[in-house]
C-alpha cells in the first residue's frame, strides 16, 4: 500500500506563503491523480486540488487562484504551493489519492494562518 507522508505546514501571518510536500512509497504514485485534502477544526475533510499522471490539475473554489499543486512524478513527490492565504486556511492538510482516499490517512501538516 502506498503511505503518503506530509510536511512544510506551520504558522504564517494572513497574507502569507507556505510550500507543502508530500511524500509518496510506491512506484505506482505516478500513474494515478493525487489530491491534497483538508480538515479544520470541527470540519469534515475536504477537498482542495488535485493533480492527474498528465499534468492536469484543478482546485477547490475556495482556492482557487490563490494555492497552486504540482507534481515531480520522478520523485514521488506532490507539492502545494499556497499564497495570500487567510485564517480560514487554517488546517490539517494531507495528500492521499483523487477521488478516492485508497491509502490509509498519514499525519497531516498543520497550517495555521493567524496574526
Amino acid at each position: 500500500q502506498v503511505q503518503f507522508v506530509e510536511s512544510g505546514g506551520g504558522l504564517v501571518q494572513p497574507g502569507g506563503s507556505l510550500r507543502l510536500s508530500c511524500a509518496a512509497s510506491g512506484s505506482i504514485f505516478s500513474i494515478y491523480t493525487i489530491g491534497w485534502y483538508r480538515q479544520a477544526p470541527g470540519k469534515q475533510r475536504e477537498f482542495v486540488a488535485h493533480s492527474t499522471r498528465g499534468g492536469s490539475t484543478n482546485s477547490a473554489d475556495s482556492v482557487k487562484g490563490r494555492f497552486t499543486i504540482s507534481r515531480d512524478s520522478a520523485k514521488n513527490m506532490v507539492y502545494l504551493q499556497m499564497n495570500s492565504l487567510k485564517p480560514e486556511d487554517t488546517a490539517v492538510y494531507y495528500c492521499n489519492f483523487y477521488p478516492t482516499a485508497l491509502s490509509n490517512w498519514g499525519q497531516g501538516t498543520q497550517v495555521t494562518v493567524s496574526s
